[in-house]
């Protein structure tokens, strides 16, 4: 048994806020793509920052795209929190995901063919990615023989969940805020 919103309006509402979401954050990807493309130049882009989003994006593109597309991973969710549940992914979070891949993928090709300066990825961010992924690549050998899909990609989900935080703390550092939070509290 497939389960379904239990009002009409609900749904609807649903959709419109769910496609509302993904148009206002699909656009905050636009200034600084443009911007680039105007000045010719990702001077003063943070690297790290670009790097650790395209991390989470795709992780989150992962998670959002085997949940709302595979039946067998459907089926597991369904397993695993009873028929009634609905999957909590919809068509604008696939749409969403796909696009943030997309767009902070060009963002990075913009850092190869615009002037950068001296500026370069971080060794840390570096780290931190290649660890992510390594393990998302041994998760993978686990849940293979089991065939534990919905397991896999709930790690996906939790990596995009991690990525969020940490991506954010290269421009922290960059623009002071720790210092600043040391003198207010």
């Amino acid at each position: 048994m497939s389960s379904s919103w239990n009002s009409v309006g609900l749904a609807i509402l649903y959709q419109v806020l769910g496609w509302v979401a993904f148009a206002a954050w699909s656009f905050s990807f636009y200034p600084q793509v443009l911007l680039n493309y105007k000045r010719k130049s990702v001077v003063g882009l943070n690297f790290d920052f670009l790097v650790l989003n395209l991390t989470k994006h795709s992780s989150y593109l992962i998670y959002n795209a085997a949940l709302f597309f595979s039946p067998f991973i459907q089926q597991q969710y369904h397993d695993k929190y009873g028929d009634k549940e609905m999957i909590p992914v919809a068509a604008n979070d696939v749409a969403f995901s796909l696009h943030a891949v997309a767009l902070t993928a060009f963002t990075v090709f913009q850092v190869f063919i615009y002037e950068r300066g001296t500026q370069k990825v971080s060794k840390v961010c570096i780290s931190i990615s290649a660890i992510v992924w390594i393990a998302a690549l041994v998760c993978l050998i686990i849940a293979w023989p089991k065939s534990d899909w919905l397991w896999l990609i709930d790690v996906f989900n939790s990596i995009q969940v991690g990525m969020t935080a940490i991506k954010y703390i290269p421009q922290a550092e960059e623009h002071n805020w720790l210092e600043r939070w040391q003198y207010i509290t």
